[in-house]
């Protein structure tokens, strides 16, 4: 007489059974290669820390007059740039501008990370901005409409500083990853989003773009309206075409293209 699979009490038959603990042994063993395959390239592009994917067009060549508003740099410290260098950050400028019609002044920072494009994990204002003694009041999700009436998302922080030095300041902050705007980081970090970009794909990066101003929010509203369309001309788009260098990088200028990395 016949008899059918034997069954576990459960009324599963014990070969079901004794897949899942297989399952989860393959799932294990891929997520170590995985790990294994990362810190092996991310070890290997460490050995070389003067390599660095730059844009076709560098973003200190942004404008210094935009419309009504003038800018002058602002002085990031020797040590900060140093560490900015050798952990995220392919290019970056940091730029207070002045509305003198108006009165009005606020500070733009615009960071791009290609060669380890997740690096910008954790280094958002809420904090970046706490751990500099400034005091949260909150965030909310917001979006201003640039010039030419595009619909920009942000994420809008407050903060301030206890008296004496009593000050308020209003963050606007949001992402530009591969070529499209994002306001979250979960978007790029994964395992797979934290892999070096070792081709060097122009059109795998994060950039990260803040408007501050401070006591009211207008002023940062009103610099982001006017400055935002411009600072997008000067980054890849989801093609790594850079619409302010004229034409499409080649792959000489975006240090070797490939798709297959993205």
């Amino acid at each position: 007489m016949m008899h059918g699979p034997r069954r576990s009490p459960s009324g599963r038959s014990a070969k079901g059974v004794t897949s899942i603990p297989v399952a989860a042994t393959i799932s294990v063993v891929l997520l170590v290669a995985a790990g294994i395959a990362y810190r092996l390239a991310a070890s290997a592009w460490d050995k070389d820390p003067g390599r660095s994917i730059p844009l076709p067009i560098p973003l200190s060549q942004i404008p210094q007059q935009i419309g009504d508003w003038v800018g002058r740099d602002l002085e990031i410290p020797a040590a900060t740039q140093e560490y900015m260098k050798s952990h995220y950050a392919d290019d970056y400028v940091s730029r207070r501008y002045v509305n003198a019609t108006e009165q009005l002044l606020a500070d733009v920072y615009v960071v791009y990370c290609s060669t380890r494009p997740s690096g910008i994990l954790g280094h958002r204002p809420q904090v970046c901005y706490p751990g500099s003694g400034w005091l949260s009041d909150g965030q909310e999700q917001s979006e201003f409409t640039t010039q030419s009436g595009r619909r920009v998302p942000c994420l809008v922080d407050s903060f301030h500083m206890r008296p004496p030095a009593f000050q308020q300041t209003y963050v606007l902050n949001f992402y530009v990853l591969n070529g499209r705007i994002t306001l979250s980081e979960k978007e790029f970090s994964s395992i797979w989003d934290r892999r070096p970009n070792l081709s060097g794909d122009l059109a795998r990066y994060v950039a990260q773009v803040q408007v501050r101003s401070f006591n009211t929010e207008y002023p940062a509203r009103a610099l982001a309206s006017q400055i935002t369309e411009t600072i997008l001309g000067f980054l890849p788009d989801q093609n790594g075409h850079v619409a302010m260098a004229g034409a499409p990088a080649d792959s000489a200028e975006a240090g070797g293209a490939a798709a297959s990395d993205r």
